[in-house]
């Protein structure tokens, strides 16, 4: 899910893979915040389905992020599955494969509509050039390492940088937490008394909004956060976030226990490089979760979304032919 992670750190360590040069940073950054608190898989055995017997929410908090670092520690579940990013200019939509050597993306339509032949080809060859160029492999899979990195350096600061307090309980909903499940609702704020260790850290000193966690999993459902005020990165030599900026990232399980994100949305201002704006607004999708095997490497990931990618635009000509008929 955000999404915080490395608006410094990615940064400076020009990194969640921007999935010229300020540009790609920025993308970066602010990407990786929309997976901030959000990864993957795992669950501790099953607890009180309430938070109303905690004394201490962020013992709670505590908690999920344990879980949440243990998770990220699980490498033996991997997915194929959908994401259809949308901006005020267009949609596109994507398919992803997780591999043991790096996750392998292909663009199968824009604003809906399925890739022509010759844009699919090209397509197909981007991704091809991390099979080709070993170079470029170890690069991507340098930097999604970067970014982990990071992200965890965040989520282990959280019990610490935040007071929460509890605000009530609400149903768990399609696309955020598990099926039947009540999510406790914790508001957070900086702890004044928190010190950032580095650069990395310093974003969660200007950062408030709430959680929403899975109480018998210790899993974050969601997590909606905006910055009260401007907020420099690498102190403020690299660039800044300004003060209203936000995201929101929702995570769901997909089966087996096993967790993903499900969507973010993230609308942030600023600048980079201290004289490049900065402006993103976008909201991404994911669904159709499938497990893939463990052991999927690149090239086969590649020719499994080839396969997926024709079987959609299959489905899209299909549709496009019965609508007519059935007017």
């Amino acid at each position: 899910m955000a999404v915080v992670s490395s608006i410094a750190g990615s940064s400076i360590s020009n990194s969640r893979v921007a999935r010229s040069l300020a540009k790609r940073m920025a993308q970066s950054f602010v990407r990786t915040v929309a997976c901030i608190m959000l990864l993957t898989t795992a669950t501790f055995a099953a607890q009180p389905e309430t938070v109303t017997s905690y004394k201490d929410p962020a013992d709670l908090v505590r908690k999920a992020v344990q879980n949440e670092i243990k998770a990220a520690t699980d490498d033996t579940a991997r997915f194929l599955f959908r994401g259809i990013k949308t901006t005020p200019r267009e949609s596109t939509t994507r398919l992803y494969v997780e591999t043991k050597e790096a996750t392998a993306g292909l663009v199968v339509a824009y604003n809906g509509k399925p890739l022509t032949p010759e844009q699919r080809k090209d397509e197909e060859a981007r991704v091809e050039r991390f099979i080709n160029s070993p170079e470029e492999m170890k690069k991507k899979r340098e930097q999604e390492r970067a970014n982990a990195e990071h992200t965890m350096r965040i989520i282990r600061a959280l019990p610490e940088a935040f007071l929460f307090e509890y605000s009530g309980e609400e149903p768990a909903s399609e696309g955020m937490g598990r099926a039947g499940a009540t999510l406790v609702k914790l508001n957070f704020h900086p702890n004044p008394a928190y010190q950032p260790p580095s650069h990395v850290e310093e974003v969660l000193t200007g950062m408030q909004g709430f959680v929403l966690v899975d109480a018998a999993r210790f899993r974050l459902a969601s997590i909606d956060g905006t910055l009260f005020k401007t907020v420099g990165f690498g102190w403020g030599i690299l660039g800044h976030l300004d003060h209203g900026g936000r995201f929101i990232v929702q995570q769901q399980e997909v089966g087996d226990n096993l967790w993903e994100i499900s969507s973010m949305t993230l609308n942030f201002t600023g600048k980079i490089l201290l004289f490049k704006n900065l402006s993103i607004n976008s909201t991404e999708i994911f669904s159709a979760f499938k497990r893939v095997p463990a052991d999927l490497t690149f090239a086969q990931a590649l020719e499994l979304l080839k396969k997926e990618s024709a079987i959609s635009a299959e489905a899209a000509d299909n549709s496009a032919t019965a609508k007519p008929a059935s007017q």
